[in-house]
């Protein structure tokens, strides 16, 4: 940031970029009591009194707020007519940038590469538009996390600067040939900056079109930018890096806050990850399993075996491809054929279906699948309950099911079960055989033999038993 302590003045030479975002009738609130953005100011309301920096609004919100930046780093907004009056006490415009700072370098120290995709730890907040947007360099974020160079000799390479909603297949055969290239140089850890919303499907991307490889390939994101002071951005990336440069797993993970007390972060197997919050900073679950390790403070501790080791050597298996007319379909109460009908006359080559309990549809979907198996569409099962294994043997109807040609992929989570199909259609697009033995072998632990005792733990607020645990955590 930087300021002057002057700014303009309201009155007497003020233009309207002075007020960013503002409208009637805030408008003239802020005209009325002499203040623009970026003023620093005293303003006694209804609800009390608040002291902070005028921020510009995004030109789409509502014109009644006015937003203030507080002292604690939050955000605060004013509703115009709460308003009793404005003291303005200073002027200090926002700069948010980063200064880039030249990474150190130690010939004792690993060498890790990153790899920038965009997303929110590598981001500003852009007042323009109230959005936050992949704007930060990686050199930029290496500036603002000095801890890094305790680590590791960090090298980076920004691939794109997109939110995670636009990754896809495109991104994730170049993030592929990259990592295989990095690794084959000779690097001794990779890590991938991405967006949280879509980190588990390009993890399990990653996964088939990166295998056996000898070094960590991390995963990170932030729930939080890092403007804001509960920001999981710093840590998460230390943490990851850390991982990267000196774990001794040699897989596909992701790498994000573990609880809530900024103690220590979990490292989750690529296949077996999902986003289960859209804003908590530890969103990020470990689906019918146990997540591979936690890590805190340059300690790793393994929290499962059978992980894939570290190794010396620099060989790695890239197969960067994937069909991208494939799908997941959700079943619902009363899903009508046509659903299915149109993804097969609109030319998709797979389907997966996400089913209700052990692997089920309704009746009306019989003809439509026969009418898909006939196509050549393969069709596969997976559940939307998430934990769990499909069991189409159990019941009448899922046995009908299988008779139509349904394949059951175990307890492979839908969103891996769609970004493998992808892939091994891909690998054997003239070979439906194939294609369904590859999807039903595991290869980077997308199925499991089983699921562990504490794979499943959910934890519902208000019954006694919670109550009784949380408070004896919180005593």
């Amino acid at each position: 940031m930087s300021g002057d302590g002057k700014g303009p003045v309201p009155g007497s030479g003020a233009h309207p970029d002075d007020y960013k975002g503002y409208r009637e009738p805030l408008l003239s609130v802020l005209k009325e009591h002499g203040v623009t953005v970026w003023c620093i100011v005293r303003v006694d309301t209804a609800k009390g009194v608040f002291e902070g920096l005028i921020l510009p609004r995004s030109e789409t919100a509502d014109p009644y707020h006015l937003v203030l930046k507080l002292g604690s780093g939050y955000n605060v907004g004013l509703r115009y007519d709460t308003i009793r009056s404005i003291e303005k006490t200073g002027y200090f415009r926002a700069e948010y940038r980063i200064p880039e700072q030249e990474f150190p370098v130690d010939p004792a120290r690993p060498r890790v590469k990153l790899f920038g995709t965009g997303g929110t730890i590598a981001s500003r907040l852009d007042y323009r538009t109230g959005a936050v947007i992949p704007a930060f360099s990686p050199g930029e974020l290496y500036g603002s996390v000095p801890e890094l160079a305790d680590i590791c000799n960090l090298e980076t390479e920004k691939l794109f600067g997109v939110f995670s909603e636009n990754m896809g297949p495109e991104q994730y055969i170049i993030l592929a040939e990259k990592i295989g290239e990095a690794i084959r140089e000779g690097y001794d850890g990779i890590v991938i900056g991405h967006g949280t919303d879509t980190m588990h499907h390009t993890a399990a991307a990653l996964s088939f079109m990166v295998q056996r490889p000898p070094v960590p390939i991390v995963m990170v994101g932030s729930q939080r930018s890092s403007d804001r002071p509960s920001s999981d951005a710093a840590q998460n990336l230390i943490n990851a890096t850390w991982t990267a440069a000196h774990g001794p797993i040699a897989e596909v993970m992701v790498c994000m806050f573990g609880p809530t007390s900024d103690r220590y972060n979990l490292l989750h197997r690529g296949t077996r990850v999902r986003k289960m919050h859209s804003s908590t900073r530890s969103t990020f679950r470990t689906i019918g399993d146990i997540p591979l390790a936690m890590v805190e403070n340059g300690r790793l501790t393994p929290l499962q075996e059978g992980w894939a080791p570290r190794r010396d050597d620099r060989d790695v298996e890239i197969h960067p491809v994937f069909e991208e007319r494939v799908t997941i379909a959700y079943y619902y109460p009363n899903m009508h054929p046509d659903v299915i009908d149109a993804l097969v006359e609109k030319g998709y080559r797979g389907i997966v279906l996400a089913g209700t309990g052990l692997g089920h549809v309704n009746r009306k979907l019989y003809p439509a699948l026969e009418r898909a198996r006939e196509a050549g569409v393969l069709v596969f099962m997976t559940l939307q309950t998430l934990w769990g294994f499909v069991q189409m043997y159990v019941y009448e109807t899922g046995r009908e099911i299988l008779g139509l040609g349904v394949i059951p992929l175990a307890n492979m989570l839908p969103e891996v079960a769609y970004v493998k199909l992808g892939w091994a259609l891909g690998m054997h697009p003239d070979d439906p055989a194939k294609v369904v033995e590859l999807m039903q072998t595991p290869i980077a632990g997308e199925i499991t033999p089983r699921e562990p005792h504490d794979g499943y733990l959910v934890f519902q607020g208000g019954v006694p038993e919670m109550k009784e645990f949380l408070g004896r955590i919180w005593s």
